[in-house]
């Protein structure tokens, strides 16, 4: 039996394989798994056992009756539906003990842009009979860094939000939950809506921005047409920009602002405060 994590070429995946060696499993016990193995190769130097995986094609042998799998959601929006059900099929021919999938928060009750291809994929999980945990991993802070670039050079922070909150967490917080739920009993047909602690304002973010910057940062709110246009303006094509825009009027909405405790109740300590996350960018 081992631990397998998909995606572990990206950052979430890479991170929940560095929170399972440091809770003491042995590296010969976790394979990690992605498209590009040479990017998997200094784990490969630690003992850990490595291996290709595609969710478009999902080779025999890769899992293995037993295994509790890591099942990071895939990264290509629009096609992840039926990625995805290539996994779990490959997880039922293989008799794994149990998947981990790392899901969208109340994915199957929101509108939530982002929530369909979880709800779907969730469905698709439940249906297979397997054993199964969903992880719905709230919002991480990290996708914040590229909007901390810019307003270093500008000064400010421009959304579509207005005045929505967003109750994130690092990244390595929900890579933790995920080690723990993989290495601990408890857990099997459990859903877990976790999040960060706090839910802040862009006002906030501004505030955190500036602070590490030494400089003044404000938070200028866009209406969802002003904002369409400057993201057009830069460069995005329409359709990414409406996508943009879409998740805006979800933290508008109130979407992401949900703070369940769970995370913090799963790695035993409390989350990352953001403003820890970006003195990590500086």
């Amino acid at each position: 039996m081992s631990v397998v994590v998909t995606g572990a070429t990206g950052r979430l995946g890479r991170l929940t394989v560095e929170a399972l060696l440091a809770r003491g499993v042995e590296p010969t016990s976790i394979v990690a798994t992605g498209r590009a193995t040479d990017k998997l190769a200094d784990l490969a130097d630690r003992g850990v056992n490595v291996a290709e995986l595609d969710y478009s094609d999902v080779r025999e042998g890769v899992l293995s009756a037993g295994d509790v799998v890591v099942f990071v959601s895939g990264s290509e929006v629009g096609q992840r539906v039926d990625q995805h059900r290539n996994l779990v099929d490959a997880a039922v021919r293989a008799g794994v003990a149990r998947l981990i999938y790392t899901s969208a928060p109340a994915a199957d009750d929101t509108t939530l842009i982002l929530a369909p291809e979880h709800a779907a994929t969730e469905q698709l999980i439940r249906e297979s009979g397997l054993a199964f945990t969903f992880l719905r991993n709230g919002w991480y802070s990290e996708n914040f860094e590229q909007a901390f670039r810019q307003a270093s050079g500008t000064g400010v922070v421009a959304a579509s939000v207005g005045q929505g909150r967003v109750a994130s967490a690092a990244i390595a917080d929900f890579a933790e939950a995920a080690a723990v739920v993989a290495t601990t009993e408890g857990h099997e047909g459990v859903v877990y809506e976790l999040s960060g602690d706090v839910a802040w304002s862009h006002d906030d973010l501004a505030a955190a921005f500036g602070e590490v910057l030494g400089r003044e940062v404000v938070y200028r709110p866009l209406t969802p047409e002003e904002h369409r246009s400057v993201l057009v303006g830069a460069g995005l094509d329409e359709g990414t920009a409406g996508f943009v825009v879409a998740l805006d009027q979800n933290t508008a909405e109130g979407l992401l602002a949900v703070t369940t405790g769970e995370l913090t109740r799963l790695i035993g300590r409390p989350t990352t405060p953001l403003l820890e996350t970006v003195r990590t960018w500086s």
